[in-house]
């Protein structure tokens, strides 16, 4: 990344929103290794010398994901925002290009719904366990020691046939946050992202994961506005589809 302020989609006393590149983490436990957190601490810091730089990260995404991400630059926020989270008030939807093992996903209708979608959306609940070892999540059956239920829904909004392999372009909203939940409930169910060398076995491209946060919605921690973000995801999957804000 050039330039920190590029990425940087909304800024106030209290949040700073922004559009994470692809390949940069959040956070890094490495020595000398930069990322968001850093480059954006140091951008508030050249704006205010002599103070020391508040930021809070109030939710991540994994390394190779790019998309919408929200700070806090002062403790009240914070707490605000962090509330929200809890109680499940940040509304975040992704899209994804897909390959398609099973033709039946294609054909698969969906009766369950959420609420406020317009259009129906796919419901998937699965158990998943982490691997601290590898890094990995897996699906295994309800009641295993250490799974986490994951439920997610989505809808197919394009397929196309890319060099003779089907693919798809999906939106999804997550209903909960477990470990690379999206990546190992649509590898399982048949809907291996692009790009996955992790969770997609035959994937041998080089391409970068076709994943990301396109939008964000959440209330301002100090007035109370609804806010809404969407950015339009830069990998090159999606070059295949009609990609729009949605």
């Amino acid at each position: 990344m050039k330039d920190v302020r590029e990425c940087i989609l909304y800024e106030d006393k209290d949040i700073l929103v922004c559009h994470k590149p692809a390949g940069i983490a959040v956070q890094s436990g490495r020595v000398g290794s930069m990322d968001l957190e850093s480059l954006l601490k140091n951008y508030i810091a050249q704006k205010k010398p002599g103070k020391i730089p508040y930021l809070a990260v109030i939710h991540r995404l994994d390394q190779p994901v790019e998309g919408v991400l929200v700070f806090a630059l002062n403790p009240k926020a914070a707490a605000a925002l962090n509330r929200q989270m809890t109680a499940g008030e940040i509304s975040k939807t992704y899209l994804a290009v897909t390959d398609v093992k099973r033709e039946s996903v294609l054909q698969k209708e969906s009766t369950d719904t959420k609420e406020e979608e317009k259009v129906q959306m796919i419901c998937l609940t699965d158990w998943l366990c982490k691997d601290n070892k590898t890094n990995s999540s897996s699906v295994v059956p309800a009641g295993t020691a250490g799974a986490k239920k994951a439920v997610l829904y989505y809808k197919i909004l394009e397929s196309r046939e890319v060099q003779g392999q089907k693919h798809c372009m999906v939106q999804i909203r997550l209903e909960t946050g477990r470990h690379h939940q999206i990546r190992v409930q649509l590898s399982h169910a048949g809907m291996p992202l692009v790009g996955d060398r992790k969770y997609n076995p035959v994937e041998n491209s080089r391409e970068a994961l076709a994943l990301c946060s396109v939008q964000l919605e959440f209330t301002h921690p100090a007035s109370g506005k609804k806010m809404k973000f969407q950015v339009v995801p830069t990998g090159t999957a999606f070059r295949e589809f009609s990609v729009k804000k949605i």
